[in-house]
Formats: structure tokens, sequence, C-alpha cells
């Protein structure tokens, strides 16, 4: 069992002001909660012990959080008050923190209502080691709210992944979780660049997968995805969800 996360929550969230002028973007609240602690107790329900959060932008305050926080899991703080390394650069300072791996990796904007099955179990019972270096949950497009872009994946005849490339569409969408193992992130240096250097090779190897998930994925990015997101998680709350 994968028992180690590691959870994006270091950006400035940019998109995300004003509501991010005194506050990490991960401290942003939707339904009542903090982004990081949507996606910290979804990892906690999947029975994951350990989730290195790395910090950069109002550390002090999103740390003084981490801390307060009566559940699991443990919560190892991954420093770049420094320098922002972005998703690649980010994880390959915090591979001591990591161990051996493979290791979960979550974005704090990503939320979602789980489908027939739960989402990160599911994930998790689908990954196989000796074939995979990567495993991406992919979200249809058309079942998303807070996304505006063309797709980013669309899958081959074998079920892998493919870019979309020069095609004007795809119907997936990255969802901000994935498991991948860390070799090829040792081989980096700890500068800033973005998880998509490692797909390139993974995918070039053929050993990075999909995980369509059947549930609804909301990219809460901005102010208006935010209240879009809080108007569903409302209606989820009242009963009222068909």
């Amino acid at each position: 069992m994968i028992k180690t996360a590691m959870v994006l929550a270091a950006g400035h969230g940019t998109r995300m002001r004003p509501l991010t002028n005194d506050r990490a973007k991960a401290m942003v609240e939707v339904g009542g909660k903090p982004l990081i602690d949507h996606m910290l107790d979804r990892l906690n329900e999947a029975g994951v012990e350990r989730a290195v959060v790395n910090v950069h932008a109002h550390a002090d305050h999103l740390e003084a959080h981490l801390n307060a926080r009566n559940a699991g899991p443990e919560i190892i703080i991954s420093d770049e008050r420094e320098r922002l390394l972005e998703t690649g650069g980010g994880m390959v300072k915090a591979l001591p923190l990591l161990g051996e791996g493979p290791v979960l990796v979550c974005n704090i904007d990503a939320i979602w209502q789980e489908g027939e099955t739960p989402l990160i179990p599911s994930l998790l019972a689908r990954w196989d080691g000796d074939i995979m270096d990567d495993l991406l949950v992919l979200a249809p497009v058309d079942r998303t709210l807070g996304y505006d872009g063309e797709g980013d994946f669309l899958f081959g005849h074998d079920g892998r992944p493919e870019y979309r490339g020069d095609r004007e569409t795809a119907p997936y969408v990255y969802a901000g979780v994935q498991i991948t193992k860390l070799d090829r992130l040792a081989k980096e240096p700890v500068e800033p660049f973005t998880r998509k250097r490692i797909w390139a090779d993974t995918l070039a190897a053929g050993t990075l997968y999909g995980f369509p998930m059947d549930g609804f994925w909301m990219h809460v990015g901005d102010p208006q995805a935010r209240e879009e997101a809080q108007k569903i998680l409302r209606t989820k709350h009242s009963g009222l969800e068909k």
C-alpha cells in the first residue's frame, strides 16, 4: 500500500486574488473548509499516513493551520520560503522527506464529488509498479467545473494516454492527482520546473498510464470557480443533489 503523499501547496494563487491577498491559495475556504483540508481529508479517508506539504506564499499562516489539525495524515513540511520551485522542482527538494516511493501527488485546487467508487482508493488499486512510472487521474472535460481549456489527453488504442498534440481538442484533462515513482525525479536538479518534464519522459517510455475518474471534478483556480463549487457543495449537503 502507498502510505505517503506529496501535497503541492506552495503556489502564490495569483488567479485567486483578492482571496489570496492575505493567505495561501491552500487556505481559501470552499464549502466551509480550506482547500488543503479537502485534500488531506480525502487522503486520510484512503488510509494515507504521511503527507509532505510544500509551503511558500503565506507559509507561516499555512503551517500554523496544518499544525492545528487534529486528524491524519501526519504532516511534514517541505520549506520553499526562499524559492518557489513549481510542481517538479518542489518534489525534487522534498525527496529526502518522501522516502523511497511510489507516492501520491496532489494539487490543492482539485476537489471532486465521488462517482460509484471512491477515487483515491480506486487509483491505489489500479497502480501496478511493474509497468507504471506515472498513473494520472484524468477527468472527462464534459464533467468538470472551473476548467476552460481544450483538454490534455486522449486514450490510445492500448489504453495509455496520449498528449493532445496538434489536435484541436482532447476529451480528458489532468485532474490534479496521480501516483508516481521517484527514480526520475532523483536525477533532476533542484530548480523550478513542472512535472510535465517527467511526463514527457514516461510518455516516451510507455510507462505513463491514465485513470479515468467517474466522479465530477472541480478545478478551484479563481474566485468564480470557488463560488460555483460552493453552490454544488451546498446542494449536495442540503440533500437536494440528484
